[in-house]
């Protein structure tokens, strides 16, 4: 999404801005719409609690003129006096922690910042389910009580699910990493934080996931996002990139899909009816709305030259299925596309009924929000000591341990009395929040943090993460020279990794490298290096330096990031965090460039492939990795090895493969996998479990692919058996190259660590054997 809009953008959310939140106001304010104050409305058909939404949706929009309507269709929605309506401003977000990067939400006043998580490719490292759903939840109670206090939305567009399938790419960092299953669990569990589940159709928050579809591209080698056509295979479109955004809608209820700038295949997402009425609304069912990335309507037109005039274009998207249009374009186009017979009001009415569904799902025609669900909800319940220290737990658990030499981590009070803290993150503050955030509620830096266990020395070594000059490395390296252990908090910031923002390669920016050699060579004791980044960095160097002892990434680890690398180094937390995405050396990237989206590999012209899933060459760090101070065992406990498949059809050649639409999916249950894990060390960890899945002999397939995760602690020496549900449908197919997604009988092959455990699988059995 754009940080900013065009000018003629900018004018209208200026107009609007004094109506467009939509939230409570000052006492003698308008009444809100439907509350017992407002006697002209509140006996109104849209006004009855007691009729169902459509019904009360169906009576508001027949109220409503044409040009009040169209004027709805915008992220400012106008306010509509006469029927006890108030402006409202759509466009809020909520990544990772309520932010004010949209106009929704505004810091200040009894609400002068909110809890602040790590950014989410740190908090995908946990591989942990519970605690996404957990954050989710945190978040939207604070985002209730900005609402209640007047200075939010109820609409967030959040999470962002793409897949990190460049390391370049400067918005990997907002993402659940490169894996499809690990997006797609990510996608679903936030959404269900962020929305609440009541058993009704209420909604506490309305989510949105973006950005729809194969989008990661943002500026690169003179291609931008407004102009690139991301030419996608229908394979690779059906096998990962609209994965997590079908989890979202399926398994998450999401309440919106945002359509991203590029186009697919030649055509605009936003103006793709095959992408959003026939496969977001149709094939997937969203009960909810689809909106534009902020003037994507207008890209199409002024950038991409999609149609020939403006009321095509705007006609174009909402016969497509667009909804909401981020930006001015439907306000200012829409009303003579109707003119010149291109549109119809009743596509409007079919647009306005998805939004105004959602705004009554959450309330907002039900009156005074203080007499409704979560409306007792207020600046006590945001900041709170229980939402900080999920802040600081999100980081512990995100924490990735890459390396450590001779077991020199944990490092010890007692005989590293004196740590020498270096490098040009070692005092970050917002570097730690990454983007999309907001106003966090406190920092911990990450020298304040290490000052909380030992006496500290500081000296940056560089001026910021671009580190051009090495004036400041002597001054490091003094203090190295005198203290028994040094940390070198190294890494990239919003300056080097961000929207519109792309690398160029994965190296360490500057003189960087330059620092933590000599820092290595300067200490006495052990020399840590703490990488913080959103992308993936290649450090060979420090890999293969037998003075560096310990590397730990740390993703953006939030407004308490220096207390959890603090806990880490120091061993009052155990490090568990395992990578999300594969880390690649430099010299991958001369191989693939950014605008190639293909994710196989092609041997013809030397394309490598993309992804752990695919890419089969050297890499710094795989996908999955993460070291302990502790050491696990696992074993398969319980585990079918023969599965009949029931068909509901017959299906061509089903003795090799058969396709899902011919399988009785809702017949079969998830597979019973049972794995018992062992802490076989001294120290109490967590240990994510990964199963993987090899299928039987297809080309087209992935040769191994992660089906399922689950996150265990356990005390020294303890054992527990774990159930991961595998259900054979949406783990065991795979997508052929035509994007139909098919069953392969035979033998398949489940792999946990270095276990494999087969399980045959055919169309003709009748029994589970095991």
């Amino acid at each position: 999404m754009a940080n900013g809009y065009s000018a003629v953008a900018m004018v209208v959310v200026i107009v609007a801005a004094a109506v467009a939140l939509g939230v409570p106001a000052a006492e003698g304010a308008a009444a809100f719409a439907c509350d017992k104050r407002n006697v002209g409305t509140r006996n109104m058909g849209f006004c009855q609690e007691s009729l169902g939404i459509e019904e009360r949706v169906k009576d508001l929009i027949g109220r409503l003129t044409l040009g009040e309507k169209i004027r709805l269709l915008v992220n400012n929605a106008i306010a509509v006096p006469r029927l006890g309506i108030r402006g409202y401003e759509w466009w809020s977000e909520a990544l990772h922690g309520v932010s004010n990067v949209g106009p929704g939400t505004k810091f200040g006043g009894t609400f002068p910042g909110a809890t602040s998580f790590p950014q989410v490719i740190t908090t995908a490292a946990s591989f942990n389910q519970s605690l996404w759903l957990l954050i989710g939840r945190v978040v939207s109670d604070e985002a209730r009580a900005m609402y209640n206090g007047g200075t939010a939305g109820l609409t967030y567009w959040s999470p962002n699910v793409n897949i990190f399938r460049d390391p370049r790419w400067g918005r990997g960092q907002e993402t659940p990493g490169e894996d499809p299953i690990l997006a797609a669990k990510y996608a679903a569990n936030y959404v269900q934080g962020l929305q609440g589940n009541d058993g009704k159709k209420r909604l506490k928050v309305a989510a949105c996931c973006k950005h729809y579809t194969a989008y990661d591209l943002d500026n690169w080698n003179g291609v931008d996002r407004y102009h690139f056509n991301a030419k996608v295979s229908k394979q690779d479109l059906e096998d990962t990139y609209n994965v997590p955004f079908k989890a979202c809608v399926v398994e998450g209820k999401v309440a919106s899909v945002m359509c991203s700038y590029n186009q697919v295949n030649g055509k605009p997402t936003c103006a793709d009816p095959d992408l959003l009425k026939n496969t977001i609304r149709g094939a997937w069912g969203l009960d909810g709305y689809i909106v534009s990335d902020c003037d994507s309507v207008g890209v199409l037109y002024d950038s991409q030259h999609f149609t020939p005039t403006p009321e095509e274009a705007a006609a174009s998207t909402i016969k497509a299925g667009l909804d909401l249009d981020c930006g001015p374009f439907l306000a200012v186009h829409t009303a003579t596309a109707v003119g010149r017979g291109l549109l119809k009001e009743v596509d409007l009415n079919n647009a306005l009924a998805n939004l105004l569904s959602v705004q009554m799902r959450l309330g907002m025609f039900d009156g005074e929000p203080a007499a409704q669900p979560y409306g007792n909800l207020g600046p006590k319940d945001v900041c709170t000591p229980a939402h900080k220290h999920l802040a600081l737990e999100a980081a512990r658990q995100g924490i990735v341990l890459l390396q450590n030499r001779a077991g020199a981590l944990p490092l010890s009070p007692t005989r590293h009395r004196t740590v020498a803290v270096i490098g040009p993150n070692s005092d970050a503050t917002v570097t730690m929040i990454g983007n999309y955030a907001g106003v966090a509620c406190e920092y911990t830096t990450p020298v304040q943090g290490i000052s909380k266990y030992v006496k500290t020395i500081h000296a940056k070594g560089c001026a910021n993460v671009a580190c051009v000059g090495d004036q400041l490395i002597g001054e490091a390296e003094a203090a190295a020279r005198v203290a028994d252990a040094a940390v070198v908090v190294v890494g990239l910031d919003q300056s080097i990794e961000a929207e519109s923002r792309d690398r160029n390669g994965v190296l360490l920016p500057g003189k960087q490298e330059e620092l933590v050699r000599r820092i290595g060579l300067a200490c006495k004791g052990p020399t840590v290096v703490v990488l913080m980044s959103g992308g993936p960095i290649d450090v060979s160097f420090a890999k293969n330096d037998g003075k560096i002892s310990g590397i730990l990434w740390v993703g953006y680890p939030g407004q308490a990031g220096g207390a959890a690398i603090a806990d880490v180094l120091f061993g009052a937390t155990n490090p568990g965090g395992k990578l999300p995405m594969t880390w690649y050396p430099q010299s991958y990237l001369a191989k693939v460039p950014m605008t190639n989206m293909g994710l196989r590999p092609d041997p013809s012209t030397g394309y490598p492939g993309r992804t752990y899933r695919f890419y089969k060459g050297p890499v710094v760090f795989p996908f999955g990795f993460g070291l302990s101070y502790s050491k696990f065992s696992q074993s398969f406990a319980e585990a079918p090895t023969k599965i009949s498949l029931p068909l509901s059809s017959l299906s061509p050649n089903s003795s090799a493969t058969v396709k899902v639409s011919h399988t009785d999916c809702a017949s079969v249950s998830d597979l019973p996998i049972m794995i018992d894990v062992k802490n076989t060390g001294t120290v109490d960890g967590s240990h994510t479990i990964l199963v993987f899945s090899t299928v039987p002999n297809q080309t087209w397939s992935p040769e191994k692919h992660l089906i399922g995760f689950e996150k265990v602690h356990l005390i020294a020496g303890s054992q527990k058996r774990v159930r991961i549900g595998i259900h054979v449908c949406d783990h065991l197919s795979r997508v052929d190259e035509f994007g139909t997604r098919r069953i392969p009988m035979g033998e398949h092959k489940l792999h946990i660590g270095d276990l494999t455990h087969s399980i045959s699988l055919q169309a003709d059995l009748q029994d589970i054997k095991f």
